[in-house]
């Protein structure tokens, strides 16, 4: 059974493992407003808030796609539909500027626009100095990008999105009203899901049930219930675990600095640390997935998925990022690359978890690329996906480590590629030999988004753009550099 406030109305429900809350509000509480369209979080007609209280008391929403975020992930939270937006009468800012600015045709990607103009509004509300926050064209896309419409363009939506703060101020009452707080004791249903609140209660699952599935973001798993009709017999939530939700600041043995991440981190957590450390690795989150996916998807569950055309595992990789597991034979710590062993398969034993993912502080002079190749720039998967990493000193190449993703069964280092470059300098003719050594490294496989052939070629044409990159000492921006990139 679940807890939670449903736009204010408390509601308390019965849910099996693979009830997604899109299921749960149109099959089980008549609330109606929010939308299917793809059942796969990509359209963002379904998209809703989930609130939550902060350490610091403070309700803070984000936007969320129902049709892939797990019901029972609801307990102790608010739950923000567009049936529970206006005050009487009386339109939410987000509902009175779309009316206002003609902003909805058909209207069936209507509800989840205004949920996501909703979640900006609070967004920009709650402010530190408590003053609406400027509106950028960086931001406003950052909101909207997770929100597809066939009729209106756009333009109407962005002109609703930039005048909704000139609307009254008109608000539920029970918006900002406190919650059912989170239960402090792990919810465990033996026929159902578990979801443990400490790192002992996650081990103690784990022993109790080694066969369950476990689920964070939920932003990949839970395609199985939708696409694929996949039942669970057995869930485990970490997202409350509160030694996976934590960023820590340290320094390893061998003396490099960096931080250890939680495998329950989100994206969006750790956007502002990698904003200021690495603008390329930054910049890949936006084209990882929309909004609505960085607010529920984790690094450890992208890590643990070992697709292998995950995104960040490449970065990793490229940085020499290391993983903490723990079971209840205790922790062990390993090199992301002895990670992934083949397509799906991990070092993961039976009863282990991913606990933390370690990002090195970025070394002085080092330098990072990272080019992503899709059939389209927003919210899709790589057909290839490659990040660099290497320092130039003295005019020579040191530190060269170069990762791919769609290259093979696992997201791989290019080994023989990497010594064709280390300790040398960074001419037309070392580059040749590194792309002639690409085709030692990989042979990579054909599928919907590309043949072998393509992905042979197009990351070698990565290698050369980044020989052109270091030769030109470019001051492209990483955004910039990923756009051209994109483009050829």
């Amino acid at each position: 059974m679940i807890d939670f406030l449903l736009n204010g109305q408390p509601r308390h429900c019965e849910v099996t493992p693979e009830t997604s809350v899109l299921e749960l509000l149109r099959e089980s509480l008549g609330a109606m407003g929010t939308k299917e369209g793809c059942a796969s979080g990509d359209c963002g007609a379904c998209t809703v808030a989930i609130g939550e209280t902060g350490a610091d008391g403070e309700l803070r929403y984000h936007s969320a796609n129902a049709c892939i975020t797990p019901a029972h992930q609801l307990n102790g939270h608010h739950l923000i539909t567009v049936d529970g937006l206006a005050n009487g009468d009386k339109l939410h800012p987000a509902q009175a500027a779309m009316v206002e600015c003609h902003g909805s045709q058909c209207g069936f990607c209507t509800p989840g626009i205004v949920m996501s103009l909703f979640t900006l509004h609070e967004q920009q509300r709650r402010q530190e100095d408590k003053a609406l926050a400027p509106l950028t064209p960086q931001r406003l896309e950052a909101a909207l990008g997770g929100n597809l419409c066939r009729c209106t363009g756009y333009r109407p939506i962005r002109d609703a999105a930039l005048t909704m703060n000139e609307h009254p101020e008109h608000r539920p009452l029970w918006m900002d009203a406190t919650g059912p707080e989170p239960k402090p004791e792990p919810v465990i249903s033996e026929s159902s899901f578990a979801q443990p609140t400490t790192l002992t209660g996650l081990i103690e699952c784990l022993e109790r049930h080694p066969e369950a599935r476990l689920v964070a973001g939920a932003t990949d798993l839970w395609l199985e219930s939708t696409q694929r009709l996949a039942r669970f017999e057995r869930l485990i939530d970490v997202t409350r675990v509160a030694e996976l939700n934590v960023i820590e600041e340290t320094t390893l043995e061998d003396g490099r600095r960096g931080w250890w991440i939680g495998a329950a981190v989100t994206y969006t957590r750790i956007e502002p640390l990698l904003e200021t450390h690495y603008d390329a690795f930054a910049h890949l989150l936006h084209r990882l997935g929309s909004s609505q996916i960085r607010n529920r998807g984790t690094l450890g569950g992208n890590v643990a998925n070992a697709s292998p055309i995950g995104d960040t595992p490449p970065v990793l990789l490229a940085l020499g990022s290391r993983l903490k597991l723990v079971g209840s034979e205790g922790e062990r710590e390993l090199p992301l690359e002895d990670f992934f062993l083949d397509y799906k398969r991990t070092a993961l034993q039976q009863g282990e978890a991913i606990r933390a993912l370690f990002l090195p502080h970025p070394i002085e002079g080092e330098t990072l690329k990272v080019w992503k190749l899709s059939k389209r720039r927003e919210d899709d998967i790589s057909a290839v996906l490659g990040a660099f990493a290497w320092r130039l000193e003295d005019g020579v190449l040191r530190d060269v480590r170069l990762a791919f993703g769609g290259m093979a069964a696992i997201p791989k280092r290019a080994i023989r590629a990497e010594s064709a470059l280390e300790g040398k300098e960074p001419s037309p003719a070392a580059f040749q030999q590194a792309r002639l050594a690409l085709s030692q490294d990989f042979q990579p496989m054909s599928d919907v988004r590309g043949s072998a052939h393509y992905r042979q070629v197009t990351a070698a044409n990565l290698l050369e753009r980044l020989r052109l990159v270091i030769a030109q000492n470019a001051t492209d921006s990483p955004r910039e550099v990923m756009l051209h990139a994109y483009a050829h």
